[in-house]
């Protein structure tokens, strides 16, 4: 699929032409993992800031759109920013779980949008920023509540999955709706659970059911595009300097305080893959580097193929961005 691409140098612009005509603005930037996303939102932040007087905003916050960095212990392997790099800009939903709490699709819409509403109310734009494509899709588009779960079904589906680790229950749910089936890992338990769930108890294809009340929000959706093969060395390198940087001793340190494979936070990509490292007795760093850097580009692939098909996004030339 060919899109457009603006150059980088275009946002500031855009972004000020956009704040001046909005009265509940949201600044929504995607892209890949390893894309650049958080050093791009940290540039627009103090962009807002230092223009105030051109648009009538203060400032602006980052509210993380990152499913893995919502949970407290888990930063290395997530890349979430520190303090230091944060360069006073104000951050939101981080931090904000134990690995063994699940965030839903419906809880974050909820958290995320209290966060915008105080923004607004404070005369601050509130930057959403991540790559989990369904929280921010169910901001963006104000998805409804889908029907509650059913604890009997919920049970028997669970226990299909389980058999052989979910890949027949994901081969049907790709059948019955590809569409939800592309929208996250095969093997996320949880979503592929939910999503046969509400097949089995309305007849109807997951996407079919996302009924949307559109959100009060002039939104503004701004993506960074990469070449294939750029986006590739960006993210093997970052798994090995995760690596470097102490990863397996986070997990490790997680571990020690009690969390599992079987907790929601700790089936994060790598995360899964280093305890099963850690428990085998033949230990290569570099087929675990492999694995886990063979996983995130195929994840960076199902970004890029549902942003892909998002006509909002205006996309800019990442290869512009010095420093990256």
């Amino acid at each position: 699929m060919s899109v457009p691409t603006l150059n980088l140098s275009d946002w500031p612009v855009i972004i000020v032409d956009h704040l001046r005509s909005s009265d509940q603005p949201l600044i929504v930037i995607v892209g890949p993992t390893a894309g650049g996303k958080t050093a791009f939102s940290l540039d627009i932040a103090e962009h807002i800031a230092h223009t105030s007087a051109q648009h009538g905003w203060d400032h602006a916050e980052i509210i993380n759109a990152d499913s893995r960095q919502l949970y407290r212990f888990m930063n290395i392997g997530t890349a979430k920013i520190t303090e230091k790099e944060k360069r006073g800009v104000v951050h939101h939903l981080l931090d904000v779980l134990h690995p063994d709490e699940e965030a839903t699709i419906a809880w974050y819409k909820e958290e995320a949008t209290k966060v915008i509403a105080d923004c607004h109310r404070r005369k601050v734009v509130p930057l959403l920023v991540g790559g989990s494509m369904l929280y921010i899709s169910a901001v963006v588009d104000g998805l409804d509540p889908l029907p509650k779960a059913d604890p009997a079904l919920r049970k028997r589906i669970e226990e299909e999955y389980d058999k052989d680790d979910g890949w027949t229950l994901f081969e049907k749910l790709e059948k019955i709706d590809p569409a939800t089936a592309h929208a996250f890992d095969k093997q996320n338990k949880v979503y592929v659970v939910r999503a046969m769930e509400l097949y089995e108890m309305t007849g109807i294809a997951p996407s079919k059911l996302k009924k949307t009340i559109p959100p009060p929000y002039q939104t503004l959706m701004l993506g960074l595009r990469w070449p294939r093969e750029t986006i590739v060395k960006r993210i093997d390198e970052r798994v090995r300097q995760m690596l470097r940087s102490g990863w397996i001793e986070e997990v490790e340190g997680l571990m020690d305080r009690g969390y599992g494979p079987q907790h929601p936070g700790m089936k994060s990509h790598g995360y899964k893959e280093i305890m099963m490292w850690l428990s085998s007795e033949e230990r290569h760093i570099d087929e675990l580097a492999d694995v886990i850097a063979r996983k995130t580009r195929a994840y960076a692939k199902r970004q890029m193929t549902w942003w892909d098909q998002e006509e909002r996004v205006l996309w800019m030339g990442a290869m512009q961005m010095i420093g990256s």
